[in-house]
């Protein structure tokens, strides 16, 4: 059961699009889905499926060819994630943290630090992790804790503290890591580079979650760690700014995800009632089992359309804070509802791991709590628009 074909009405702004996505389609149906029930269940970080992203160019999408991007709108980096997402929600999550490691980088670097790390990020030879949290310090950016300290004599700082609930923790070959240098709140944080083998960083025990099983999630340990200044990004003190940038556009992409999640379900509630018989006929044929579809079908495309409005305006240089909030609330709201739906559809058969929907129950979940909890969402959007 580990994957039912979807067709997706897309509206792509051309030719070149349209193929990107046939192709991701492709190394869904035959790469992705086949694999990800067994491991699931056996939580196997899976290392091949993302060379094979970065191989075919789908993890360099949104950035410039210079830097060994594939130049292509967010709008359409989005759909890629969306479809990778629906096939395989570990992998469009760890995809989607890549990109946002990358972006921090190709917005924030210097030219010289982007034609070092940019073309080894967007080659398909590294996968990145992002981190931001720490066992105090969730949505609250200001509370971290992790120290960096300049050493003049080897022009070094030096880093101790922990980071949590990282993404591809322990599996990465870097991490952007955010730490402070400084007593401001807000004005004390830096942001750096760090590769896996740097000596004094360890890693907890990967975590054991309700779902996303093979989104490798753990702790990111510095017992005084020595990062070169070299890897700053930035000025000193500017991470805040680094960090908040950076996740308006991480929100799309958990947006982006939140969609494939409930696509899927969708997909799979459909196919189930098309084919399910009681009283003689198909369940769907029954009036009560088609509203529930149509909403579940509604809120797909709802979710669908606001990630979509906050990739253009992102994609014509325009603000888009407040829009990607909306997509990453409506969209993960959104994932909870129809998977749900999705097992009522299924009834008892739903309940087991039998059939994918509740495995996208449980992967749907965390979709409201990380990168901003939509709490933290609903927040940013009221303050927007009373601003």
């Amino acid at each position: 059961m580990g994957g039912v074909p979807t067709t997706v009405d897309r509206l792509l702004p051309d030719e070149d699009a349209e193929a990107l996505l046939a192709l991701t389609r492709d190394i869904a149906a035959r790469e992705l889905a086949p694999q990800v029930d067994a491991m699931e269940e056996r939580a196997e970080f899976p290392a091949d499926a993302y060379r094979l992203l970065g191989r075919s160019g789908l993890l360099s999408l949104p950035f410039a060819e210079d830097v060994g991007g594939g130049a292509q709108p967010y709008e359409v980096y989005l759909q890629v994630i969306e479809e990778i997402a629906t096939a395989w929600p570990s992998v469009g999550v760890g995809a989607s943290v890549h990109s946002l490691t990358a972006t921090v980088v190709s917005t924030n670097a210097s030219d010289e630090q982007c034609a070092t790390w940019l073309p080894r990020m967007l080659g398909g030879d590294w996968l990145g992790a992002y981190c931001l949290s720490e066992p105090q310090a969730g949505s609250d950016v200001s509370g971290i804790r992790t120290k960096a300290v300049l050493d003049p004599a080897t022009d070094e700082y030096v880093v101790t503290g922990t980071k949590q609930w990282i993404s591809n923790g322990s599996c990465a070959d870097y991490y952007i890591l955010f730490a402070r240098t400084g007593e401001d709140p807000k004005r004390g944080l830096s942001a750096f580079i760090v590769p896996a083998d740097t000596e004094g960083m360890s890693f907890g025990a990967p975590e054991k979650k309700l779902g996303l099983a093979c989104d490798v999630t753990t702790q990111v340990l510095f017992d005084g760690a020595r990062i070169p200044a070299a890897q700053r990004i930035g000025d000193e003190g500017a991470g805040m700014r680094v960090a908040l940038s950076a996740l308006d556009a991480g929100r799309l992409g958990i947006a982006a995800v939140a969609t494939g999640i409930a696509q899927a379900a969708l997909a799979h509630a459909v196919a189930y009632a098309g084919e399910r018989e009681q009283f003689g006929r198909a369940v769907g044929e029954f009036q009560g089992m088609q509203f529930l579809l149509a909403d579940m079908a509604a809120d797909v495309e709802r979710a669908r359309a606001t990630y979509l409005h906050a990739a253009r305006l992102k994609d014509a240089g325009r603000p888009f804070s407040r829009q990607a909030s909306i997509a990453k609330l409506t969209a993960s709201d959104a994932a909870m509802r129809v998977t749900t739906d999705a097992i009522q559809v299924l009834g008892g058969n739903g309940y087991t791991r039998d059939y994918p929907v509740e495995r996208l129950f449980r992967d749907a979940k965390v979709t409201q709590i990380f990168e901003g909890t939509n709490q933290i969402q609903r927040m940013v959007i009221g303050r927007d628009l009373l601003r």
